[in-house]
């Protein structure tokens, strides 16, 4: 079977399935052909960059696919995407001027935390429907102040109880922590601190800002005593940079990197320093090792299948992109108004109870949880010969 005819399969079967999950029948005496138009914000230039453009990628994939499936009723998406360059202030520029614009359905930001933060105001404001794939919970909480504001990717909570599994199941007792100094990084220390005194674990913390490019100062001085594992809780780069400084301390314990530091399937210079680390993060970026026994499953390695065939690689953050433009594609769809019109409102009504087994693992949405991403989705990954493997 072909890439296109087997992704186009993939695609009409998410769609066919989020359409079942309500109930929904399309169809009526006039049938709309507009287009749907999904605006875009992401970090193409500036410290982000690698991980905007892991996001832009993965977009245009989606579309594609989406487009070519026909589970669209003869419409197609078009995506209009503006970099922010990592810079909050440019991202707000950009979500005025992608509001004000009446033909786009909703909004897609990308894994800058402070852009979508600070966007919060004024995408309520506008009335904009608009996934974030930045990890901050601060993003979609509380929910009924953050109407039109959705997350999609993994939470800090889960995650920290998620390496806090792992770090007693190695039986490790002393741990240093690297943690990015932004809404995630704290939120992450906050989490972390607390299931760790839950497990008897002692924590030594260091920050780095998200723009250092040199983090073996602060390496130095978490390693300066007994450690048994460091963990990073920083963006990707800084993960790999943070491995490679601990390679060249006396350091000889374990590595374990939190969700956000995930980022391409191949470790490329840092595969030495990395070698059986471990990563909590979906399924997804490993999606080759399992035998896919269920749709979910299925589509979710045709998507691996397919990134990777047409780019060369894979990088984990992609599948969190597509599933969202998957979300709006089908609240689009679901929520009805005047044909050639955007009910941004009906959209919005749609995403807060969307339920979807997506690429990334299990999505759900509830009027009193925008951040739709279930604690079910993250797993144990380890790294082995320059790649990340499924643990076990």
């Amino acid at each position: 079977m072909s890439p296109i005819r087997s992704a186009t399969i993939a695609a009409l079967a998410s769609a066919v399935v989020a359409t079942t999950l309500t109930g929904c029948q399309f169809g009526g005496a006039e049938q709309d052909t507009s287009p749907i138009v999904i605006a875009a914000d992401l970090e193409l230039s500036g410290a982000a960059a690698p991980v905007g453009r892991a996001y832009q990628r993965a977009l245009e994939l989606k579309r594609d696919q989406l487009n070519s499936s026909g589970a669209l009723n003869n419409r197609k998406i078009v995506l209009k995407v503006k970099d922010n360059r990592s810079d909050p202030a440019e991202s707000l520029r950009n979500i005025v001027d992608l509001s004000s614009d009446s033909q786009v359905s909703a909004i897609i930001m990308g894994g800058c935390n402070e852009c979508a933060v600070g966007a919060v105001g004024t995408i309520n404001e506008k009335r904009i429907p608009t996934i974030a794939l930045a990890a901050s919970g601060a993003i979609a909480r509380p929910a009924a102040e953050r109407r039109f504001v959705f997350k999609l990717g993994p939470n800090a909570p889960d995650s920290a109880a998620a390496l806090t599994t792992e770090l007693r199941r190695n039986n490790i007792r002393k741990v240093g922590a690297l943690f990015s100094d932004d809404d995630y990084g704290r939120e992450g220390a906050a989490a972390l601190r607390s299931e760790l005194t839950k497990a008897n674990i002692t924590l030594r913390e260091q920050r780095a800002k998200t723009t250092d490019t040199d983090v073996s100062q602060q390496i130095q001085q978490l390693t300066a005593t007994k450690l048994d594992a460091l963990v990073f809780w920083t963006p990707p780069e800084q993960a790999t940079l943070a491995a490679t400084s601990a390679q060249q301390t006396t350091f000889r314990g374990s590595l374990f990197f939190d969700a956000g530091a995930a980022g391409d399937l191949f470790l490329g210079a840092a595969a030495r320093a990395t070698e059986r680390a471990t990563l909590i993060f979906t399924q997804t970026m490993v999606i080759d090792d399992v035998i896919a026994t269920t749709p979910a499953k299925a589509a979710r390695r045709q998507w691996f299948q397919d990134y990777t065939a047409r780019y060369g690689g894979y990088n984990g953050s992609s599948s969190f992109a597509a599933d969202a433009i998957q979300l709006i594609a089908d609240a689009e769809l679901r929520a009805g108004g005047e044909a050639g019109k955007v009910n941004r409102t009906g959209i919005r009504d749609v995403l807060e109870t969307s339920q979807m087994d997506g690429l990334s693992g299990p999505i759900r949405m509830t009027p009193d949880n925008h951040s739709g991403l279930m604690p079910q989705a993250l797993t144990t990954l380890v790294a082995r010969n320059g790649r990340w493997r499924l643990a076990g």
